[in-house]
């Protein structure tokens, strides 16, 4: 006997993900032509290469806006479990365009490690704040984030405000010494420590992607809580995965006692759904059988 559970889900949140996204990517867009004009007025590689990056930032975030859209659909008899795994997608293709910008940065780096150049200070200093300004506050906006694809979004926006900390950094040192070389080693630590964050996000976004047990779902401890129970057997056929890395799912067999009665089954069948809702799980399907059952079924 087989029953499926949807747990009332957080509309609010869902929505406001949208627009925060939306907010991010109109923010990130307009900054990104002030960056182009910045580079030129400073002659700033640094900003100018900053500017390219943020270019491809900002296409990603309108991809991540379009496709967290089209995960807030109602599911179809197209999509039996609805779109959430649109936001996934989103995840996935801004972590990969994160790895290819952080690539793209490097290039211009190493070059100045080699042979640095000066640039206009006083215009660096003031663009930086600027740049913390906006992008912190996109980042603020995305702060209480659960999917992954807004947890990627705002790494998008950690690293740039992280490179403008830099920026900011270097521009008050270069007022001072002249020490160009300053700016291609901070970006170097940059990189390094946006990179570390996103490929470990990256490896998350596989994971769930590819139906793996979803980092903070604990799958043993679960069967342990269920075989406790006193009506309880034996657990099999059991598989969890996560459709966007914050709504869960679970189908699970679970062979009991002989009963007499349906009531007594659906009494099992309410404790074992209450100990999943404890674990995180929003969707399940359990499948109760009598142990008499279980030569047959397996």
């Amino acid at each position: 006997m087989g029953g499926h559970h949807d747990q009332i889900e957080n509309h609010d949140h869902s929505n406001d993900s949208t627009k925060n996204i939306k907010v991010a990517f109109f923010l990130n867009l307009t900054f990104t032509i002030f960056e182009f004009i910045g580079g030129y007025y400073t002659n700033s590689v640094a900003i100018m290469a900053d500017a390219v990056h943020d270019l491809g930032d900002s296409l990603s975030l309108g991809l991540s806006w379009h496709l967290d859209k089209k995960s807030k659909q109602q599911r179809d008899n197209k999509f039996t479990f609805g779109y959430k795994r649109f936001s996934l997608l989103g995840a996935l293709i801004t972590g990969l365009v994160l790895v290819v910008g952080s690539g793209f940065i490097l290039i211009k780096t190493i070059p100045r490690l080699i042979h640095p150049e000066h640039a206009d200070a006083q215009g660096m200093f003031w663009f930086a704040i600027v740049g913390i300004l906006v992008n912190g506050f996109s980042v603020i906006k995305l702060s209480g984030g659960k999917t992954l694809n807004e947890k990627m979004v705002r790494w998008h926006l950690i690293e740039d405000v992280i490179g403008w900390v830099a920026v900011f950094i270097v521009s008050i040192v270069l007022m001072f010494y002249d020490v160009p070389i300053l700016d291609p080693l901070l970006s170097l630590v940059i990189i390094a420590y946006v990179l570390f964050n996103v490929i470990k996000n990256l490896k998350e976004t596989f994971l769930v992607f590819l139906q793996g047990v979803p980092s903070d779902i604990d799958y043993e401890a679960i069967e342990k809580k269920i075989l406790e129970l006193a009506e309880v057997k034996s657990v099999h056929r059991v598989h969890v995965w996560s459709l966007d890395g914050a709504s869960n799912v679970m189908t699970i067999h679970v062979v009991i006692n002989d009963v007499e009665t349906s009531s007594e089954m659906l009494f099992a069948k309410r404790k074992v759904r209450e100990i999943l809702n404890d674990y995180s799980i929003e969707h399940s399907t359990i499948e109760i059988e009598l142990s008499k059952e279980v030569g047959r079924e397996l």
